[in-house]
Order: C-alpha cells, then sequence, then structure tokens
C-alpha cells in the first residue's frame, strides 16, 4: 500500500511541478515585457510630447530662460 501512495504522490507532485514550471515561465515573459514597457514609458521624448498634449506645456523661449548661479 505504501508504494502505491508513493507512486500517487510522486505523479500528484509531478504535475504540480510541471503547473509551476509553466507558471514560472508565463510570469518571465510578462517581465520581459513589463520592462520593455516600462523603458518605453520612461522616454524623454514620450514625457514631453505628454506633457505638451495632456498638461499644455510648452519649452520656453530662449529670451525667458533665467540661470541662477549659487
Amino acid at each position: 500500500m505504501g508504494v502505491v501512495y508513493a507512486k500517487y504522490e510522486s505523479r500528484t507532485l509531478f504535475g504540480r511541478l510541471q503547473h509551476l514550471r509553466a507558471e514560472r515561465d508565463a510570469l518571465n515573459v510578462e517581465w520581459g515585457r513589463l520592462e520593455l514597457e516600462e523603458g518605453t514609458l520612461g522616454t524623454h521624448s514620450r514625457v514631453e510630447r505628454l506633457a505638451r498634449i495632456r498638461l499644455g506645456m510648452h519649452s520656453p523661449a530662449i529670451g525667458s530662460v533665467v540661470f541662477v548661479r549659487p
């Protein structure tokens, strides 16, 4: 009876292991996608474009920029 239970347990654990490996692989794919998205979202040109479109911001005219030195 112990051998039967051990084989059953082994099959059950192997199935769980396969499921966890598939889940790990899916999470790795999602992680890569999120890293790529993070890189895209943080680019300077995208931030500038969103500032113009959503916030109505614009670059100041050259004559209106004042540099203050300590």
